[in-house]
């Protein structure tokens, strides 16, 4: 099991449509193979700054997701849309750990 940290900065105003696309984002996730479960989280100090945390059974399965079509299509809404600067993500579990920019933004 490895839990994936996914952090959005997000643009002044844009909260709403962001919790409102990852309930869509969320629905897309549950069908994927190896995902366990996700929740959003706003920063209290930050009302811009938002943490989505999802539990994959691997890295193989959350990699899986971010290759998928439908992810691309969010990030690339995300980028022209909602987000102020580059998401980044940590993966933690399973002896492993990754620090970087979401692999999806690289495209």
């Amino acid at each position: 099991m490895v839990t994936v940290g996914m952090n959005y900065e997000i643009i002044e105003g844009k909260g709403p449509e962001f919790e409102a696309v990852f309930g869509k984002v969320l629905t897309i996730m549950q069908a994927m193979s190896g995902h366990s479960e996700s929740h959003l989280y706003k920063d209290t100090a930050n009302s811009n700054s938002y943490l989505i945390l999802s539990e994959w059974s691997d890295e193989g399965a959350f990699q899986a997701f971010t290759e998928s079509e439908q992810f691309k299509n969010v990030v690339d809404w995300g980028k022209e849309k909602i987000l102020s600067t580059r998401p980044k993500h940590e993966i933690y579990g399973a002896g492993s750990f990754s620090k970087g920019t979401c692999p999806a933004d690289a495209h």
